[in-house]
């Protein structure tokens, strides 16, 4: 069956607007997980600072 022009352009249009939302997704999820790294470290370092600081006594 054969789609007319306005079909076709519509249907790549919604394809290439969901591309561009999971691109846009997949970024803010790595985005995030470095975000979650960087506090993840910044907490673990804590911790640690705090265990050094009581294993001086």
């Amino acid at each position: 069956m054969k789609r007319s022009r306005n079909e076709v352009g519509r249907w790549r249009m919604l394809r290439q607007v969901s591309r561009r939302k999971a691109r846009w997704l997949e970024a803010q999820s790595r985005r995030n997980m470095r975000i979650h790294a960087i506090r993840k470290c910044g907490l673990s370092r804590h911790r640690n600072a705090l265990v050094f600081a009581f294993q001086e006594f």
